[in-house]
């Protein structure tokens, strides 16, 4: 399975999905270590909040999932037509969340998506 987790900060798994131009990029694999196998540090112009052509670099990775802090009905829409699932917590350590993901058990769930005026 091939997971982009949002992390503004290479560190932890950062909110907005949509806003978010940096991603980690993990292999997880059952019984496996997940594994990081590329990081994605995007110009503005490239967060899918801005952007909207079917080039963008995250479509191209062979994603399954996009794990993320928070994330909008919109959001959730696209990134479904592309094929990739959104899991959205309030859990902030990637490693963690990574093994509850392998274990097949769920994640606690994000607060709710707001968009700010």
């Amino acid at each position: 399975m091939r997971i982009a987790v949002t992390s503004q900060n290479f560190r932890s798994i950062t909110s907005h999905a949509g806003k978010s131009r940096r991603f980690l990029i993990y292999d997880l694999a059952p019984g496996q270590a997940p594994l990081e196998v590329d990081r994605l540090d995007l110009p503005k112009e490239m967060s899918l909040h801005e952007y909207h052509g079917d080039d963008h670099p995250l479509y191209g990775l062979g994603l399954d999932l996009i794990l993320t802090g928070g994330a909008g009905n919109g959001f959730r829409q696209r990134m479904a037509r592309k094929g990739i699932d959104v899991i959205a917590t309030s859990e902030t350590d990637i490693e963690r969340a990574l093994s509850v993901i392998a274990s097949g058990q769920p994640l606690p769930a994000a607060a709710p998506h707001a968009h700010q005026a």
